[in-house]
């Protein structure tokens, strides 16, 4: 049995996110927070966030025991990217490509 949780559309680029998704993979439940808890990047506290929700949804929805639970799969996907120009010498314009993810969180229990 599995549950699962997903956050959408949010503000850090995939490739940053990817980082945090790979700190926590494979982890318990109870570690994989503590680490996100306590690590520097923006995205750490969004996939907390979602982590937290996936490990609700486990308990609540499919009766899992939380002691039990672990991380089996985290992965940052690309979102749509919203498109920005930055003023620039001499009339110019530059394109800013502000990336956006969607994050997806299962979690299983351990037999």
């Amino acid at each position: 049995m599995e549950a699962r949780a997903t956050a959408k559309y949010i503000r850090v680029s995939p490739r940053k996110m990817k980082f945090v998704c790979d700190m926590v993979r494979g982890k318990e439940i109870e570690e994989a927070i503590n680490i996100l808890k306590f690590s520097p990047q923006k995205g750490a506290r969004e996939l907390r966030k979602v982590m937290e929700s996936a490990t609700a949804n486990a308990e609540n929805n499919f009766g899992m025991d939380r002691d039990k639970l672990y991380v089996a799969k985290v992965y940052a996907n690309q979102g749509p990217t919203l498109k920005r120009w930055r003023p620039r010498a001499q009339g110019r314009a530059f394109q800013i490509l502000k990336r956006t993810s969607h994050i997806n969180v299962v979690v299983k229990e351990k037999e």
